[in-house]
């Protein structure tokens, strides 16, 4: 018998420790201030070369070229590659 999948149509977040804490429902606003203080924690942490990006060779060279202006303007990292080079 198939599993049932249940789409989450509300984000959650994670209170206390970030492996034991307990997940509860939150707001979209909320659920992305946390993804972006994540972010910039880690980045502040490691520097640039924290981020890297993978790009689809199936996707058009406008999404592809999109992606590594992303990746170097907005996050500071060379850190882009793609499976066109296979």
């Amino acid at each position: 018998m198939p599993k049932e999948y249940v789409r989450l149509t509300t984000p959650l977040v994670r209170d206390g420790d970030r492996l034991t804490g307990t997940l509860r429902p939150a707001t979209w606003d909320e659920a992305l201030d946390r993804a972006v203080d994540g972010l910039r924690a880690a980045g502040a942490a490691h520097g640039s070369r924290t981020y890297g990006i993978f790009s689809c060779s199936k996707s058009t060279n406008e999404v592809n070229y999109a992606a590594q202006k992303l990746s170097r303007t907005v996050l500071g990292s060379n850190n882009i590659d793609s499976c066109n080079r296979t």
